[in-house]
This record gives C-alpha cells, sequence and structure tokens, in this order.
C-alpha cells in the first residue's frame, strides 16, 4: 500500500504539469504515434517507483484528435512514467474483432495488464481475457465485469455525473447572467446537447448535466441531439447547428470531436465542451469542462500488478481521488461561478448533496419513488434491484456496478431523435 501511495501521489503531482496539455484546442499539439512504446526512461528521479517490472498495454478506439482518447493517453503517459513501467499503445482500434487481435498482440508483446477505453471493445477484452489468464485485462465504461466472474477481467468507471453536475451548474450560472443582461428571457434559456448514442452513460449524462444547470437556473429546459458515432466532427458540427437553429442558447457535448466547441465559436454560443479545455480554440464561448482523470486508476493498477494484490471487479473514481475534475474557467464563465461550484462539490463530498435527488425531477409528471434498474448483464439474470434510496437515485458508484445506469427520460428534456 505504502508503494501505491508513492506512484499516486507522484501522479497528482505530475497532473499540475500534464494538465495544460490536455485536450486544449488543437489536439495534435500532444504527439502520439500509433503503435508506440516507452520505457518512462525520461521520468525524473523522484517520480520514479520500484515498480519498472510491470509492462502495460494500451488500446484506443481513436487517436490523439479525439479529445475521449487524449485524455485517456494523456493519463496513461502521466501515469506509467511517474511508475516508471514500460508501456505500449495501439491507437485507432475499432470495436470489434481488432480489438480482441490487438489485445492478444500486446499480451504476446509481454503486457502484464492490457487496458482498452471504449464501450463497444468489451467483448473482446473478455474473450482475450480467457485466452490469457495470466494477463491482467481492464476496461472502462463497461459493465460484464461483475457477471462474467474472471478473475482477470475488470471494468473502470468513475462518478462522472457529480464532474456534470458541476459543470451544469456553470452553465445555469451563464443562463442567469444572459437573462439578467436582457439577452434572453427566462423561458428562452434552453440548452442544446449532443450526444453520441442513446446509452445509459449518456442519459446519465445529459441528466446529471441538466440537473446541474437547473439547480441555479429553474427555467432551463434541455434538447438533445445524437450522432450514432462517438467521433464524427461533421455530424457533431451539424447537431450543433440545429440545435442553435432551434434556440439553444448554450450547448454542451457528449461526443468526442472539437465539431460542437467550434460551431458554437463561430455563432457566439456559449459551450461546455467535455474531457479538456477547448479555451485555445474557443476562447470566447468556453465556460468549463468536466474530465476523469484516469492516472489514479492507472497507478492504482499498476501498483496491485507489482504487489500481486486484487484488482477491484469494479473500481469507481471519485471527486476525492481526484478522478473526476473540472477545467480551470473560461473567458464565457459568469461572475461568481467558482464560489457556486466550491460550495456544491463541498456538499458532494459531505454526501447532503445528491446529483439524482428525487425531489428535484419528475418523470412523466410523477415523482420517482422506486425504480427497479438493470445493472446486472448476465442474459439469465431478471433485474430486480432497487436503485433509489434514501430519497436519492444511486447511480454508478453508488452500490452496484462501477459504469453508470440511470436511463431514465426526465421532464425538461426533450430528444430531437432517437435512432441511436
Amino acid at each position: 500500500m505504502k508503494k501505491f501511495k508513492k506512484i499516486l501521489s507522484a501522479v497528482l503531482a505530475a497532473t499540475m504539469v500534464m494538465a495544460s496539455l490536455s485536450a486544449c484546442g488543437n489536439a495534435n499539439e500532444t504527439e502520439t504515434a500509433s503503435e508506440a512504446t516507452s520505457t518512462g526512461a525520461e521520468a525524473t528521479e523522484a517520480t520514479q517507483a520500484p515498480a519498472s517490472d510491470v509492462k502495460i498495454g494500451f488500446i484506443f478506439l481513436h487517436d490523439e484528435n479525439s479529445t475521449y482518447d487524449l485524455n485517456f493517453i494523456n493519463g496513461a503517459t502521466q501515469a506509467c512514467e511517474a511508475a516508471g513501467v514500460e508501456y505500449m499503445f495501439k491507437t485507432n482500434i475499432p470495436e470489434g474483432q481488432e480489438c480482441y487481435e490487438a489485445a492478444c498482440e500486446l499480451a504476446d508483446a509481454g503486457c502484464d495488464i492490457v487496458f482498452a477505453d471504449s464501450f463497444g471493445h468489451e467483448d473482446y477484452m473478455i474473450e482475450a481475457a480467457k485466452e490469457y489468464p495470466e494477463v491482467q485485462f481492464c476496461h472502462a465504461t463497461g459493465t460484464k465485469a461483475h457477471t462474467e466472474g474472471l478473475s482477470n477481467y475488470h471494468n473502470a468507471f468513475a462518478t462522472i455525473y457529480e464532474g456534470r453536475y458541476l459543470a451544469g451548474i456553470a452553465a445555469g450560472m451563464k443562463l442567469n447572467e444572459m437573462i439578467a443582461n436582457g439577452d434572453i428571457t427566462e423561458d428562452q434559456a434552453k440548452i442544446g446537447y449532443v450526444g453520441a448514442y442513446t446509452y445509459a452513460e449518456v442519459i446519465s449524462g445529459y441528466t446529471s448535466f441538466f440537473l446541474g444547470a437547473r439547480s441555479v437556473c429553474p427555467s432551463a429546459t434541455m434538447e438533445v441531439t445524437f450522432t450514432g458515432s462517438w467521433y464524427d466532427e461533421t455530424a457533431e458540427k451539424e447537431g450543433a447547428n440545429k440545435l442553435i437553429e432551434d434556440g439553444c442558447v448554450l450547448l454542451s457535448q457528449h461526443a468526442d470531436s472539437m465539431g460542437a466547441p467550434t460551431a458554437c465559436e463561430k455563432a457566439g454560443v456559449p459551450d461546455v465542451s467535455y474531457n479538456g479545455s477547448t479555451a485555445a480554440a474557443c476562447p470566447n464561448t468556453f465556460i468549463v469542462s468536466s474530465r476523469i482523470d484516469w492516472a489514479p486508476y492507472f497507478a492504482y493498477i499498476i501498483d496491485a500488478v507489482a504487489n500481486k494484490t486484487e484488482i477491484a471487479t469494479d473500481w469507481v473514481g471519485t471527486l476525492e481521488t481526484g478522478s473526476v475534475v473540472l477545467t480551470d474557467l473560461g473567458n464565457a464563465a459568469a461572475e461568481g461561478t467558482a464560489e457556486a461550484l466550491a460550495e456544491a462539490e463541498k456538499a458532494m463530498n459531505a454526501g447532503t448533496l445528491h446529483v439524482f435527488d428525487t425531489t428535484t425531477f419528475t418523470v412523466n409528471g410523477e415523482a420517482l419513488t422506486s425504480y427497479v434498474a438493470d445493472v446486472d448483464t448476465d442474459p439469465e439474470y431478471t433485474a430486480d434491484t432497487e436503485v433509489i434510496t434514501d430519497g436519492y437515485f444511486a447511480e454508478s458508484g453508488s452500490e452496484f456496478r462501477s459504469a453508470p445506469y440511470f436511463d431514465l427520460q426526465i421532464d425538461g428534456i426533450s430528444l430531437l431523435d432517437t435512432a441511436y
């Protein structure tokens, strides 16, 4: 455990340096080869940790041009170099058989840990885990580790809904400023949201963002459009423009390109981005961004393998572990936003503020008093998990699994399309 604390301390210290490299406008500022290796030799003595016999391989859906993947790439580089371990990257790996092949190649190359970053990689990671029982396979955003029963397959996520709620507060503060300045009326406080798919992860994200906004701007409503892709700059830009044309005065997103933020900058519409600051490319419209910092998880699994300890089946990072973070506020943020965010984060950490407090929303006009969520993925399992507890929906990280499972459509949010 002492070794993990040393590694994590080094990682968190390095975060201050790496933060300026994270998803800032032009993702090409961070160079990553399509398939690169490193021994971490450039890490300073102060950040070295005695875990150099561990080798870890990473599978990324896209490359550094995707804000989502760049966030993982930065966290992986940071954690591995802080720990002094060898690592390999495989980028642009689709959610198909290519993932299985990449995982096997990394295992054959001597990796003790193989990590994949996209939801659709899961089945192929499980397939590889069964073939290489001596290798630890870890997967972000997946749902099946707790039903597969494999000792070498693990899921990980973070309470990003808390970060999105905080980002939503920043959005609500901006709406209030626009109302006070006479730019819009209260009934024009409509938010637009560009989502990728109608998965629970996306629904949980835009709902928590909306609840944060409405906690400070009660008249706020939201309209959501979907692209059917995690990364499609043209579709994301078109979706953003469609929302702006439909009267949305502020936008956010759960998609991975710069399409929506740059559309907002061109139109002069305030924007809350995701996975990193877009202040460099969008100086006039960027408000804030929430993201998961994956470096603490990578430090944790490196330490577990180095010390031959178990890796959690479902690991969840939080605000307090430094796994859920907000960027610095942008030029478009309203006055008083920093104070509002600090107050809300303090209440979250104290357990007095719950994102999905059932007194703050309704579904089809009714208060939510009970909900049986499908938190298991075993085809023979009949969902019977009651997730309303103590007056709030116990979302991922609370009790049941790491990946989000909030999939309700609450009042105040309308969907432009549901094809995805």
